[in-house]
């Protein structure tokens, strides 16, 4: 059976406490396939599934398995299927017949987890919740032009009245990379690294679950401009853009996740992350290009700031309403003038998922299970955004 390598860091530590326990399986048949429900004590914060043909297995990660476990037989096109427990982890293998798609879900009832084994047809990836993301979506350099010539900035494009609202593409941006290493905490941990991690592991769950296009601006250890990184997301047609980083701080006992979305100017600490975020324009070949960007009079920045402020302001709450449920501490929702954001024309977020510079919180953000559980909250925020983005937009089509 193929494994698909997590993007984790090593990091050596006592091993993570098992938080949820596996209590009973079960097998529902369904129209075309069956459902199988793993019942556990508490929701499942962090999984992930590597399928081949006819060949599934399903990690659930800080889990064990209840001493009085329910193992029916299997059924339906599930021919056999084995578990067990693996340090702090639950792993299922299961055996099915060829020609059945899988697709993994928290049921909306119970805290517990539903895998769907059905024909029809999913998305093309085969994994989620883990895996290697897809490549960058490589995009012309030129500015882009419209009758009237240049359009200022050469990142925003015009309005088109047939253009397709719905949330068909989301765009991923792993904060910093290459010779910009970002933040720097203990054991080497790097905001570069925890960032690119995280977003990889984000991407294939959207792909898979909610069957959205993603396109990453960056697929490596590579340098990726600011203003090119906004360029990738209008480009693409992209509705939502999500910027990934590791925070970091003098202070070792700073800890906790924040999420920013734009505005003119923030305070205290928010001011103080902005101002580390957007230290990365003096890295870039011509950082004049920025100049109109700190100029807080250019209309082009106001109406950045306020065209998709609403929408922006609401995946940042539900970012972070997720990180709390997931027993992460919240720093809270904040705004500034992050120069990432502005260069992106559409709803657009910069989420730091943690501190580098702490260490039980660099050793969370570095471990496989601590990766994936940010990269689930993360994408449970986008699944009921997306859910209330398209209530609004049948709304607005009905109206």
């Amino acid at each position: 059976m193929i494994r698909l390598l997590l993007l984790a860091l090593v990091v050596v530590g006592t091993p993570a406490r098992a938080d949820v326990a596996v209590e009973r399986i079960s097998f529902d048949r369904a129209r075309d396939g069956v459902v199988v429900r793993v019942q556990t004590s508490e929701r499942v914060r962090a999984y992930s599934v590597d399928q081949s043909e006819g060949q599934l297995e399903l990690v659930l990660y800080r889990a064990e398995l209840a001493p009085a476990l329910e193992r029916p037989e299997a059924r339906g096109p599930v021919r056999s299927y084995e578990v067990g427990d693996d340090g702090d982890r639950v792993v299922f293998a299961f055996d099915a017949d060829p020609g059945y798609n899988v697709r993994a879900y928290p049921d909306l009832d119970s805290d517990d987890l539903l895998l769907s084994f059905s024909r029809t047809p999913r998305p093309r990836r085969q994994s989620w919740g883990g895996g290697v993301a897809s490549p960058v979506r490589r995009v012309d350099p030129a500015p882009p032009t419209t009758s009237a010539g240049p359009i200022p900035g050469g990142e925003r494009q015009p309005v088109d009245g047939t253009e397709n609202w719905s949330l068909d593409t989301i765009v991923l941006d792993a904060g910093h990379g290459g010779r910009d290493a970002g933040g720097v905490g203990v054991n080497g941990v790097t905001d570069r690294d925890v960032a690119f991690a995280v977003v990889n592991l984000l991407g294939p769950m959207i792909e898979r679950e909610l069957g959205v296009r993603v396109v990453y601006t960056r697929e490596a250890d590579v340098f990726v401009g600011v203003r090119e990184r906004g360029r990738i997301a209008n480009r693409e047609g992209g509705k939502l853009f999500i910027s990934v980083h590791g925070n970091a701080a003098a202070n070792a006992s700073a800890y906790g996740t924040e999420t920013f979305f734009l505005a003119p100017r923030g305070q205290g600490n928010a001011r103080e992350v902005m101002e580390r975020e957007n230290g990365v324009i003096e890295m870039e070949s011509d950082p004049s290009l920025y100049a109109d960007f700190y100029d807080e009079g250019d209309i082009l920045a106001s109406l950045a700031m306020s065209a998709y402020q609403e929408e922006s302001q609401l995946l940042a709450r539900l970012i972070e309403d997720e990180f709390v449920d997931a027993g992460r501490r919240s720093r809270g929702v904040k705004q500034d003038n992050f120069a990432v954001l502005w260069a992106a024309s559409m709803p657009a977020v910069l989420v730091e998922v943690g501190f580098v510079t702490n260490p039980e919180e660099a050793r969370y953000l570095a471990s496989e299970a601590g990766q994936l559980e940010t990269a689930r909250a993360i994408f449970e925020a986008v699944r009921a955004y997306k859910q209330t983005y398209e209530r609004g937009l049948s709304s607005a089509q009905a109206d």
